[in-house]
């Protein structure tokens, strides 16, 4: 327990502080949380906050599953069959992911409002939405736009990433966060490559007329989530954030400027994950004659981008979020690049590694951006105490303010997914190809290298290094 705080002056100051005790029972709120103190976390801190970490991957991972389950859905739905050309397929993909990037912002709010276990029970449970809604109505015939509603409603899923990110983030110490949240999102972001998988499994053991398969071997796992996070999570009153954090972010310069960067990174990640499959077979239609060829391959991208998002966090723990961002956008330009020059030469192969190649670096900066959020407003609140501000107020500051970033940051960051979509469709509209899409990627990806130089990197920056 915390020394009491009523004590007047001369006394709290003779009196020693007691060994950390261990926090309120699990599946309780958590009144006493020092992640900063090391004692505090190597006696009690870690041991919680790794438990709760590991039930928030899990369903953070079956929500991006169901976010991107159009994506595999997409693939059993011929066109003869279901009379939906490439455009229309396209539109599938991009509602939920928009809806997906809607959701985020209030799904950060209710972390602060009714805890991160409450509210991880809550999320988990909403994905049966989708999922039962999907299985009921999908079958020949089906109009288009019942399709469009049910596809919609997957968009739930990509909610559960705002606020499992949030309520990590109030976990682990600030020596720690991009460690951890790049753990938290890459474990998270594999629902997109392993739903793409178990879409491949079904599709090579039980056909293109058996996509409810897909959906039923979920619903369980779904259940596991909520039932999970209700035995062994925690709440923190430390993520109580002020009513007014949320507006309080949206004039503070910083997060648009982080927004418009998780646009080049998530948005990448996660647009390139609901579209590739697509992308495949509108650009090399002969060797992706049936959906199982394109399955075969859809899975990789996604797979390796998720894997390598905690090493992204890593990186920018050890030489800085903004630099790493900054390189990893250069990377993402030459990607882009190669992936331009494969559709010139009608080159699947360089095709394929172009666009690996894209969802490696976007991972990587996924990882190092969100490292960068928590970084900035720690530096401003060193700031603060060092012109003699109060050190408590300064790091409950940065505490909301970075929870509400990251909450502002992953909605607009999905958008991005949207805008990939819609920019495949209309090339491949207009083009028959997606040459100009590459081309707009390619520009985006400089324009985001400028940004991080200019605000972040340049010499005498006042926050220095983030």
């Amino acid at each position: 327990m915390a020394a009491p705080t009523h004590l007047p002056q001369l006394e709290q100051d003779t009196v020693v502080a007691p060994p950390p005790s261990p926090p309120a029972g699990r599946g309780t709120w958590i009144d006493d949380w020092r992640p900063e103190d090391p004692q505090f976390w190597e006696s009690t801190g870690k041991k919680v906050a790794r438990r709760n970490l590991f039930f928030s991957i899990f369903s953070e991972h079956i929500g991006f599953s169901i976010w991107s389950l159009w994506s595999v859905i997409v693939l059993f739905l011929p066109e003869p069959v279901f009379g939906i050309d490439p455009a229309g397929k396209f539109l599938l993909t991009a509602l939920p992911t928009a809806l997906g990037a809607f959701v985020r912002l209030p799904y950060t709010f209710a972390v602060a409002k009714f805890g991160g276990r409450n509210w991880t029970i809550v999320s988990a449970a909403l994905l049966l939405i989708p999922t039962i809604a999907t299985a009921i109505v999908l079958q020949p015939g089906v109009s288009f736009t019942t399709l469009l509603v049910v596809s919609c409603l997957a968009g739930v899923g990509g909610g559960n990433f705002a606020s499992s990110m949030a309520n990590i983030n109030t976990f682990y110490p600030d020596r720690l966060k991009g460690w951890a949240l790049g753990l938290n999102a890459g474990g998270g972001n594999l629902g997109v490559p392993v739903v793409q998988l178990v879409g491949l499994l079904v599709l090579a053991t039980a056909g293109v007329t058996q996509p409810r398969l897909v959906l039923f071997l979920y619903i369980p796992l779904i259940v596991a989530a909520a039932v999970g996070a209700a035995l062994l999570m925690d709440n923190l009153t430390t993520a109580r954030n002020q009513p007014r954090a949320m507006r309080e972010a949206t004039r503070e310069p910083h997060t648009w400027i982080m927004s418009f960067l998780y646009i080049g990174t998530f948005g990448s990640f996660i647009g390139f994950g609901f579209a590739f499959g697509q992308v495949l077979v509108n650009q090399f239609t002969e060797s992706f004659a049936t959906p199982l060829a394109a399955a075969s391959l859809t899975w990789l991208g996604p797979l390796l981008g998720s894997l390598i998002r905690p090493i992204g966090g890593s990186l920018a723990d050890r030489f800085g979020g903004a630099l790493i961002t900054c390189w990893n956008f250069v990377a993402m330009a030459l990607g882009a690049g190669v992936v331009w020059t494969a559709s010139q030469l009608e080159s699947l192969p360089l095709f394929v590694v172009g666009f690996v190649l894209l969802f490696v670096f976007s991972g990587i900066g996924n990882g190092s951006t969100y490292k960068m959020i928590p970084a900035i407003f720690r530096s401003q609140a060193l700031t603060a105490v060092a012109e003699g501000g109060d050190a408590d107020a300064a790091d409950r500051r940065a505490l909301r303010m970075s929870g509400a970033l990251i909450g502002i940051a992953g909605a607009v960051g999905a958008f991005g997914g949207v805008l990939v979509n819609l920019a495949f469709r209309q090339s491949f509209m207009t083009t028959g190809t997606g040459d100009s899409a590459y081309l707009v990627f390619i520009a985006f990806y400089v324009v985001c290298v400028a940004v991080t130089w200019v605000v972040y990197l340049r010499p005498r920056t006042a926050l220095g290094r983030v």
